[in-house]
């Protein structure tokens, strides 16, 4: 199956990229210009690939990112709530369930440390959502991370996913 296939290949570009994880000083201060004091200490308080993929989420937008400073935002943080104790099997298993079906959650949920992770990882919108009002991210922002926007929006998170997928 084709599009089986092409998930798979996603999936161990997606690791690759995962493992090899880094945000540069440059990248790190160039945020400083645009981010508010309280929403460069969400960014510094993700894992270093959640950073480096909201960074390469906010490029995937290319000129659209750079005029919609909330797009950018919702980019920047759309997986801030994911949190530090997310472990790689984690991951491994919620993208399995994706594919596969929901048991796949539920096994990973009845081990150690895995029915906490599997609930943040289904839960991870929301909760981005509202660290991202709490670092004074606007109300358009964290609804563009909810995924719970107007028609008007639509577009525009429609853009936002296919950034998160390309990346």
């Amino acid at each position: 199956m084709a599009s089986q296939a092409s998930w798979w290949v996603s999936k161990a570009r997606q690791l690759g990229r995962r493992v090899a994880a880094r945000v540069t000083p440059v990248e790190r201060a160039a945020l400083a210009e645009w981010l508010t004091p309280a929403q460069l200490a969400l960014f510094d308080g993700m894992p270093v690939a959640d950073r480096r993929h909201g960074l390469d989420v906010v490029a995937a937008l290319g000129p659209a990112g750079v005029a919609d400073a909330d797009l950018r935002l919702a980019a920047l943080f759309h997986d801030a709530g994911k949190g530090r104790s997310i472990r790689l099997w984690h991951r491994v298993a919620w993208s399995l369930g994706e594919l596969l079906g929901t048991w796949v959650h539920r096994l990973a949920a009845r081990l150690p440390g895995g029915a906490n992770a599997m609930a943040r990882l289904r839960d991870h919108a929301e909760r981005s959502a509202e660290l991202a009002r709490a670092a004074g991210c606007t109300p358009r922002a964290a609804a563009l991370m909810r995924g719970s926007v107007g028609p008007d929006d639509a577009p525009t998170l429609a853009a936002l996913h296919a950034a998160d997928e390309a990346s």
